[in-house]
């Protein structure tokens, strides 16, 4: 359902102002109302190219599925220690992450990271055991690891999971329009959006040593990520010319990022702009991060207006799978990455 009443009288941030982050209703778009494509997908290759992120209102996920995340990730976190350990981190990126249990290492703006103070847990694709995926053993398209005794949390997560995705897959003829290509051209590389799902929980950390954060500056690796709006304040945003700013809250919304993904495939056209989070709120501090991805075997070419001749292609082809990899042993470690060599 589309919620036409969110945020009536937000004004789109435009270039005078560029150090803002530019807030789209998406109510209009959804209708179908005659040229609202044209008009987003222009004003998101702006905030693409120049900012990294932006709002989105009247998208469309229910806010109740939201807040019911919300708790669910609150519910996970509070269970006890050992029954989180029995879900450990696996090969695929699913399972528990315990707190500082890992470093920023792939960061580009901040070397020498402390780990993390936050834990977390990842899904992906809810995949049944004769996925021909599953069968083949292939990497990052294992099953799900799920708490034996939390009520109601599996289905919350994968009824939020869809939800978001099909917030992603809507988006998509807006960054084809950017893009200056066929408005169903990006439809084609995600028939099966890939994705990873992470619940997070950031407690309060007044003093932190040097180099330490609740989540270190870095860029994600995502073709998009959705980040529904947050009470609790702790992440901040590094503009391109350098300068950090707090992340606003903005009821209802849902704030969208570029990753390393959509910089690559867009030859660096889009922007991965870095962010971080510390939480000096007084309280505990929750985030559900949606990294949204294509299909896990389409590769990704430079798109043909992303380059010239005097602008070759930058990277070569990849797919999802490739550069998961690729992120795998570069910030997990030797470890993980063994597991599937």
């Amino acid at each position: 359902m589309i919620e036409r009443n969110l945020a009536p009288n937000l004004n789109i941030i435009r270039p005078d102002a560029p150090e803002e982050i530019p807030v789209f209703d998406l109510g209009p778009y959804l209708l179908g109302e005659a040229g609202a494509m044209e008009k987003l997908g222009t004003e998101l290759r702006y905030a693409l190219e120049n900012v990294g992120f932006y709002f989105i209102v009247n998208h469309g996920l229910d806010q109740a599925l939201i807040d019911r995340t919300f708790a669910a990730a609150r519910r996970f976190h509070d269970l006890p220690l050992e029954e989180k350990l029995a879900l450990k981190l696996n090969e695929h990126i699913r399972g528990y992450q315990p707190m500082k249990g890992a470093v920023t290492r792939h960061s580009a703006v901040n070397a020498n990271n402390l780990p993390n103070v936050n834990e977390a847990i990842f899904f992906g694709p809810e995949l049944v055991d004769d996925h021909p995926d599953v069968l083949a053993g292939k990497p990052f398209r294992g099953h799900n690891q799920w708490p034996s005794d939390l009520a109601g949390f599996r289905e919350d997560v994968l009824a939020y999971t869809a939800a978001a995705q099909a917030v992603g897959v809507s988006l998509l003829p807006l960054y084809a329009h950017a893009l200056e290509l066929e408005v169903d051209f990006f439809l084609r590389g995600f028939k099966e959006p890939s994705f990873t799902f992470r619940m997070s929980h950031y407690p309060q950390t007044e003093v932190l040593q040097d180099n330490e954060f609740g989540l270190a500056p870095h860029s994600d690796t995502s073709f998009m990520t959705l980040l529904p709006e947050n009470e609790v304040p702790g992440l901040s945003i590094r503009l391109p010319n350098g300068r950090w700013i707090d992340a606003p809250v903005l009821k209802g919304s849902i704030l969208v990022n570029g990753g390393d993904m959509l910089r690559r495939y867009t030859n660096d056209r889009f922007l991965a702009t870095p962010h971080k989070v510390v939480n000096r709120s007084g309280v505990e501090r929750y985030a559900i991060p949606f990294f949204m991805d294509c299909s896990y075997d389409f590769v990704m070419e430079c798109l043909p207006t992303c380059q010239s001749p005097s602008n070759p292609p930058r990277y070569e082809a990849f797919s999802y799978a490739d550069y998961r990899a690729f992120y795998r042993a570069s910030n997990f470690g030797p470890t993980l990455a063994a597991t599937t060599a």
